[in-house]
């Protein structure tokens, strides 16, 4: 008689119970989890920037999260999105944009897999942001602020609308641009000058994709960031802004099912 039922078989005599499966039944081990993507959006943009490449990885079946990123101060940021990590169940990949490049570098935690740095930061540490951006020529951003003073002391800094599509978005349709000028959330001087602690990257796999024609970040400063932190995939795309993750959300996407294949 077939036996189709799996059976526990006790042998007394060596003192110990295995479980076997009949021929044609075993049962196969589940798929391991595949990682959660949590999109960090930065400075002068908003977590609806990431819509693009969010579309692209729902197509993969990819789960993702864009989380709000408060840009107040380095450590308050990472905490917010450690926050979020430590709300997931299963293994992360972390997706950081510009200054969201240096929140998610200060997230330490055993969940987080990969990092992707999209036109982002990934500051060594005790380096800032404004370090990192002045340590190479091209960058014309500090000549397109706005300042606003708060009432607790710190600045908050925008892009002037009018100059938001040349310095951010040049190569985004032009109404797009407009919209994102008046949608963007300012960063803070304090995350401006934010030190960072020693970051994730130096442990973890990393992929980096960026612009040549960033103005918010020379791209000689995008190729060093990435040779520095070991990147296992580097990808430069030619003529296009700093505002890669709605520009080429194809290619951002890509990197991403990139990384998260990797550490799956």
């Amino acid at each position: 008689m077939r036996v189709t039922t799996l059976m526990k078989l006790t042998a007394v005599a060596l003192g110990f119970t295995a479980t076997v499966a009949s021929a044609g039944c075993a049962s196969a081990q589940p798929a391991p989890a595949k990682p959660t993507i949590v999109l960090v959006h930065g400075a002068f943009a908003e977590s609806s920037s990431w819509n693009g490449v969010i579309d692209k990885l729902n197509q993969q079946g990819l789960a993702s999260i864009a989380a709000g990123n408060p840009l107040r101060s380095v450590s308050g940021d990472a905490d917010a999105v450690r926050s979020v990590v430590a709300s997931i169940n299963g293994p992360v990949v972390l997706v950081g944009h510009s200054y969201g490049g240096q929140v998610i570098s200060q997230v330490h935690d055993p969940k987080v897999k990969g990092l992707v740095y999209v036109a982002a930061f990934a500051p060594e540490e005790g380096e800032t942001i404004g370090e990192l951006s002045g340590k190479f020529p091209g960058s014309t951003l500090g000549d397109t602020l706005n300042k606003v003073a708060l009432p607790d002391g710190s600045t908050d800094l925008y892009i002037q609308p009018a100059k938001f599509h040349q310095q951010f978005a040049a190569d985004v349709p032009a109404s797009q641009a407009v919209i994102d000028a008046t949608t963007q959330r300012p960063l803070n001087d304090r995350a401006l000058n934010g030190k960072s602690g020693t970051p994730n990257w130096k442990t973890l796999p990393s992929w980096f994709i960026f612009p040549d024609a960033d103005n918010n970040i020379p791209v000689a400063a995008h190729r060093f960031m990435a040779e520095r932190a070991g990147s296992r995939g580097t990808v430069e795309i030619k003529g296009a802004s700093h505002a890669l993750a709605v520009s080429q959300a194809s290619a951002v996407a890509k990197i991403i099912v990139e990384a998260t294949t990797a550490v799956s």
